[in-house]
Order: structure tokens, then C-alpha cells, then sequence
């Protein structure tokens, strides 16, 4: 479906659908027409007759070159050999005339590729002057008594440079419609002629601010003058209105629209938000990381504790198991050094049956210290296993510290989402309701209303944006405050603006 857009004030509104001719359906009674059907050959006679002007103009310019250097070389070399140029005198007015095809070519072919150099072209003109001057002052007679013959020598170099001045004019406008912009670069001549005095203002303030379009910088100077209007209705004098409402006014001058100054109190606060959260963050992750260092450098004071400990209970361990060995050999040497006597004293067969009971009674005791030794390596194993517990226990605190810091850090970033979601959101909503009080400011210029009708509908739009219609629920004292009025007409305003509701007021865009 095919789209159309009127642009109004510097702005393109929204495409509007426009709906396809309809075509009444074929009968079947009637034959069908071929699918294809072979145009007849158009000639192009405008494409035909812009190439034939290209054509006289390129040879007109070749002639006008020719013609023009042929009748200035003779002189320009007289006068060089006159003035003591010597052998270069030949060579002089090739490299004036030429100097001046090179800068003139120069520019034109920078212009094409869109890096124009303006040094170029007052070079060229200042050499074309240098030229007509050297040929009517190359005659028999000075200047000023013959004008004429200077002027006669000024016809063919100025006719060239202006031929190369609408080659130039052509290829620039060429470039734009190409690049798709219709609208003038510069400020017209009639307005300079008609207010110089603020067409100063805008030329400075486009050439200060880059403001390369000229339909662009009669918007803005329009909303500039249009909001002082809207502020002297408002308060009476433009220096009675608060501070915030004057920023327009104040930043005019470096360039901003009267939205972007409006819109400055509210991005300066959002910086500040911004800026406030980013430090609380920074302090969350700061304390996060501090509380992460220390419970890892706890993990690893407890896993040296815990390795320390076990080499303790180990050497431990086999210290004693080595002093209870070599005690129940001591013992087994001293009974049977007692068996031996006491064998010396009795028959053979008590001193056997003595050696016997002597080395079960050993071996007895040689059990009760090995199984002594197997408790008390139980008991070291025991505390090796809780030092390895509490270690695991550190571990798992240490994972537990790790996985609230990374929800901590996701919410944080769920927030940041939602704040710049609300923030576009907000922004959005007041480019929105921007539109529709500059088009209800338009109606009402329109209709040519009073202060107070307007302050009513005002008040209506906003019940409609804010309370969905509700105007009681506007406080009294904000409508007051709002307008500068008493209490009673702030009432009647309510009253107005819900009547003007009831009535089916509803502005574009609502």
C-alpha cells in the first residue's frame, strides 16, 4: 500500500496509508488483452537537447579559452620582455593563463568529489584580475586614460571564469539532487537584504553550531520565537518566568532547540541518578570482592592447619608405636634373662615351661600395647577427618559467598535494565507529550483562544495524560500554583476542563 508524508516545521510526520484506485473486475465476456505489448520507441528530446547545450557549451568554453589566451599571450610577453622578465618572457602568460584553467579545474574536480577547497577559487579570479590588469596596462596608453581597451581586455577572461562558474553551480546541484537534498545551503540574498540584523544572528549561529541547512535553522529560530511568546503570555515578562523555563532563551545561543534545553534540568538529574548508582555498585562489588579475598585466605589458613596437624598426629604416632616396640623388647629381655636364672635352680622342663609361660605373658603384653597404638591411630584418623570436614565446610561457605556476589551482580544489572527500560520509556512519554501540546499550541493559535481558554484545556489534557480524564484528581493548590491564580478560579478551571472532557474534547495524539 503506498504511503504519504507532509513534512511541517522542520519535522516529517508519520506516513499516512492511502488506499489503491479501485479497479472494476474484468467480464468474461471480453477477451483478455496480451500479456505483453511492445511499446512504441519514445525518443528522448529533452536528454537530446540537454547534450546538444553540454556540447556548444564545452566548445564555447574551449573557444572562449583559446580565443582569450591567444589574444593575451602577444601582449603579456611584450610587456614581460618590457618589464626585464629576459628569456622567461615567452613563458609568462602561459603560466598565468594556465595557472588559472589548473585552479579552475582543480576546484571543479574537488567539487565533484564533495572536498571542495575554497582557497581555489579566489586564486583563479585573483589571476584572471592579474590578467586583465597586464593587458590594459600592456597598451600604448595607461589605464586611466583609456578605460575602454582595458575594459575590451577584461571580456574574454571574465566570460571564461563564468562559464567555469556555471559548470561548477551545475555539478554542485547535480551532487545534491543525487544525494537526495532539495532544501538551499546557504541563507537567501533576500533576507539578508530584508533583516540583516537577525539574518546575522542565524548565519552565525549555523556557521558556530553547524547547522548546514537553512530550512532547519528558520525552524529553530521559529520554536525560539514562538516558546518567548508562549512565556510572555504565560507570566506576563519573560524575566518573571522561573529559571528552568528561561533555559531555551539562555542556551539559544550555543546551539540548542528549545527541547533540548527543556530537556536539560531532566538529564542532568538522570546523570546524577546514574552516576549514584554506578558508585553504590562499585561499593557493592568492592565489598563482595574484600569478603570474597577473606574467606578464600580463611579456606587456606584452615587447609594448612588441617595438613599441619595430620604430619603432627602421624609423627606422632609412629614415635610412640616405635618406643612401645622397643619396650616389649626390653621386657622380653629382662624375663627371659629372669627365666635363665631361675632355669639354672630347676630341672629342664620347669625352666621350659617357665621360658613358655614368660613369652605368652610377653606376647600378651606385646598385644595390649600394638592394639593401645591401633586406638590411638584411630583417634589421629579421627581428628584428620574433622580437620578435612571443617575445610570442606569452608569450601562450601566460600561457594555460597561466590554464588550471592553473582545473583548480587545479576540483580544489579536486572535493575540497570529496568532503569534505562523506564528512563527511555519516560523519555519516549515526554517526546509524546511534547507533540501533542506543540499541535494543541497550533490549534489554539489557530482558533486564536484567550489565556484562559487555553490554561482549560491545558488542564483537560492533562487529566486525560495523567488521571484518564479525572480532573478532581489534579490537587487544587498544584492548579493554582500551576496557572498563578487564586484558589476559586483554579476551582472554575476544573470545573471547565471537565465540562470541556464531558463534551468529547480529545486532542491528536491522545
Amino acid at each position: 500500500m503506498a504511503t504519504a508524508a507532509m513534512p511541517l516545521n522542520g519535522t516529517e510526520r508519520q506516513p499516512v496509508p492511502v488506499a489503491p484506485p479501485t479497479v472494476p473486475a474484468a467480464r468474461a465476456d471480453v477477451p483478455a488483452a496480451p500479456d505483453t505489448v511492445p511499446d512504441a520507441p519514445k525518443r528522448d528530446y529533452a536528454e537530446t537537447a540537454g547534450r546538444a547545450l553540454l556540447a556548444v557549451v564545452v566548445l564555447g568554453g574551449a573557444a572562449l579559452a583559446a580565443i582569450g589566451f591567444a589574444g593575451s599571450y602577444k601582449s603579456l610577453s611584450a610587456l614581460a620582455t618590457a618589464k626585464g622578465f629576459g628569456d622567461f618572457a615567452p613563458w609568462f602568460p602561459i603560466g598565468v593563463d594556465a595557472g588559472i584553467i589548473v585552479a579552475l579545474a582543480a576546484d571543479l574536480y574537488l567539487v565533484r568529489r564533495g572536498t571542495s577547497w575554497p582557497f581555489l577559487r579566489p586564486l583563479a579570479h585573483l589571476l584572471t584580475a592579474a590578467t586583465v590588469w597586464f593587458n590594459a596596462s600592456s597598451g600604448p596608453r595607461p589605464v586611466t586614460e583609456d578605460p575602454l581597451a582595458a575594459a575590451m581586455h577584461a571580456v574574454m577572461p571574465v566570460l571564461f571564469v563564468a562559464v567555469v562558474e556555471a559548470c561548477r553551480f551545475l555539478v554542485l546541484r547535480t551532487a545534491r539532487e543525487n544525494a537526495g537534498l532539495t532544501e538551499p545551503e546557504g541563507i537567501p540574498w533576500h533576507r539578508w537584504f530584508l533583516n540583516p540584523t537577525r539574518t546575522f544572528a542565524m548565519w552565525r549561529r549555523m556557521k558556530l553550531w553547524g547547522v548546514a541547512s537553512y530550512l532547519v535553522a528558520v525552524g529553530l529560530e521559529q520554536d525560539l520565537r514562538v516558546y518567548r511568546v508562549m512565556l510572555k503570555q504565560k507570566h506576563g515578562k519573560v524575566r518573571h518566568a522561573p529559571e528552568v523555563e528561561r533555559l531555551p532563551l539562555t542556551m539559544a545561543r550555543y546551539g540548542l532547540t528549545v527541547d533540548e534545553a527543556l530537556a536539560l534540568p531532566q538529564e542532568a538529574e538522570e546523570r546524577e541518578q546514574r552516576r549514584q548508582e554506578a558508585e553504590e555498585a562499585a561499593k557493592v562489588r568492592a565489598a563482595a570482592a574484600k569478603a570474597e579475598r577473606a574467606a578464600q585466605a580463611q579456606i587456606a589458613e584452615l587447609r594448612a592447619d588441617g595438613k599441619v596437624q595430620a604430619a603432627r598426629h602421624e609423627v606422632t604416632a609412629a614415635t610412640k608405636q616405635a618406643e612401645v616396640s622397643a619396650h616389649a623388647e626390653l621386657v622380653a629381655a629382662e624375663r627371659a634373662a629372669e627365666a635363665e636364672a631361675t632355669a639354672l635352680e630347676s630341672v629342664a622342663a620347669a625352666e621350659a615351661d617357665a621360658r613358655r609361660a614368660a613369652a605368652a605373658k610377653a606376647a600378651a603384653e606385646a598385644r595390649e600395647a600394638a592394639a593401645e597404638i591401633d586406638q590411638r591411630a584411630a583417634g589421629t584418623e579421627a581428628d584428620a577427618a574433622e580437620t578435612r570436614l571443617r575445610a570442606a565446610e569452608a569450601d562450601a561457605k566460600a561457594a555460597t559467598a561466590e554464588a550471592a556476589t553473582e545473583a548480587a551482580n545479576r540483580r544489579r544489572a536486572e535493575d540497570a535494565a529496568r532503569a534505562a527500560e523506564a528512563t527511555e520509556r519516560a523519555a519516549e512519554t515526554r517526546l509524546r507529550i511534547a507533540g501533542i501540546e506543540r499541535r494543541a499550541a497550533e490549534v489554539e493559535d489557530e482558533a486564536r483562544l484567550n489565556q484562559k481558554d487555553r490554561n482549560v484545556l491545558r488542564l483537560a489534557r492533562r487529566a486525560l495524560l495523567e488521571h484518564g480524564g479525572d480532573v478532581d484528581a489534579i490537587p487544587l493548590d498544584a492548579v493554582a500554583e500551576e496557572f498563578s491564580v487564586s484558589t476559586t478560579t483554579a476551582s472554575n478551571y476544573r470545573k471547565w476542563a471537565a465540562e470541556r472532557i464531558a463534551e468529547g474534547y480529545r486532542p491528536e495524539g491522545i
